[in-house]
């Protein structure tokens, strides 16, 4: 994607400098754009334990270069393996709802297992980045024709979609999630227009999505989070998409904090509601909601914006990161293979 006039990812790395990996700081923008370079996998840990780096599908990436650092690290380690397993371990227990973390560190030690070498480390970095974005650009394919559909049903008007949080190329390599279909469908032409939800308390919406949308001309509106369900009662919004940081086996789906109360809202106007995600995303191993670990994160994310207090400095906060949308409330789910219904037995046929 374009910032200005020059293509970025939003994570990436240069032969020249084999020693490390470079990233946007996300925590800097809209009000500057900055490239962190990092050198080693606890930089990548702090980076992501921050929130410099966030968005599932980038978390896996930025971690995959984690263990490739590792490996840089202890090439000279008698035993290379187990000293790289400690630094994994560590890279897992940075952020524990999204999948895709664990995910990718474990491809990248299951490699090293087998080709303990710097170039072939390397080569598994790059590639699952590469692949990365080109499952982006898959669900963007799959989802475009959603939004085609309802262009057609009004006749070519604007198409008003409400997304929560930021599931757009910063929170991916390239293309993103949930906002992949909407990039898609502005470049060809279609008439969109995105809602986004401010997202409290780190707004990612308002920090992140309005920046990315707005800088690649996609008309949209920032909102509070608590408005989306005024538009939908009034006609204003004709579907969501949102992104998905682990969905069980079953179809329901982890997402940023406020997505499950949009998803109710979506049901009771008859709104369709979609989850947008690569397929890596599925934890088959989860049948219960109540499995997935939601990460409860530090309280002064809610008392403070930017250092400064904006509740009484010593209330108890309650600051659950993630929430749980059932699939009953979910239309269906666009992923890098197709669109699959919330169920087992779809799901099932998608991963076959």
């Amino acid at each position: 994607m374009k910032v200005g006039e020059k293509d970025f990812r939003s994570i990436w790395h240069e032969v020249a400098d084999p020693g490390s990996v470079h990233v946007i700081d996300q925590r800097k923008l809209p009000f500057s754009f900055e490239v962190m370079t990092l050198r080693s996998s606890g930089e990548v840990c702090d980076a992501i334990s921050s929130m410099a780096v966030r968005g599932a599908p980038l978390i896996g990436a930025a971690a995959a270069w984690g263990v490739y650092l590792s490996f840089l690290a202890h090439s000279s380690d008698n035993d290379i393996y187990s000293s790289v397993m400690i630094d994994a371990h560590k890279l897992k227990a940075t952020r524990p709802t999204a999948v895709n973390l664990a995910w990718a560190v474990d491809y990248m030690t299951e490699v090293l297992k087998s080709y303990p070498d710097a170039g072939v480390m390397h080569r598994a970095a790059q590639g699952l980045c590469d692949d990365e974005a080109e499952r982006s650009r898959s669900i963007g394919v799959h989802g475009l024709p959603l939004i085609e559909e309802i262009s057609i049903k009004k006749g070519g008007e604007v198409v008003n979609i409400l997304t929560h949080c930021n599931a757009g190329w910063l929170a991916c390599v390239d293309y993103g999630t949930a906002l992949a279909p909407v990039y898609l469908a502005h470049d060809r032409g279609i008439k969109v227009h995105v809602w986004i939800d401010e997202t409290r308390p780190r707004n990612q919406g308002s920090r992140l999505t309005a920046w990315e949308l707005s800088n690649h001309g996609v008309p949209c509106t920032l909102i509070t989070d608590n408005a989306g369900g005024h538009l939908m009662q009034n006609g204003m919004v004709d579907m969501v998409i949102v992104g998905c940081d682990r969905a069980t086996a079953s179809g329901d789906v982890a997402n940023k904090t406020g997505t499950y109360l949009k998803a109710l809202a979506a049901n009771d106007n008859g709104i369709p509601f979609y989850s947008a995600f690569p397929v890596s995303t599925f934890d088959m191993s989860i049948d219960d909601p109540n499995q997935i670990v939601i990460e409860e994160r530090d309280g002064d994310e809610v008392r403070k914006i930017d250092g400064i207090n904006i509740a009484p400095e010593n209330i108890p906060v309650s600051n659950y990161g993630f929430d749980v949308t059932p699939a009953r409330l979910i239309t269906a789910i666009i992923t890098d293979r197709g669109v699959c219904r919330a169920n087992r037995d779809s799901i099932l046929k998608i991963l076959a």
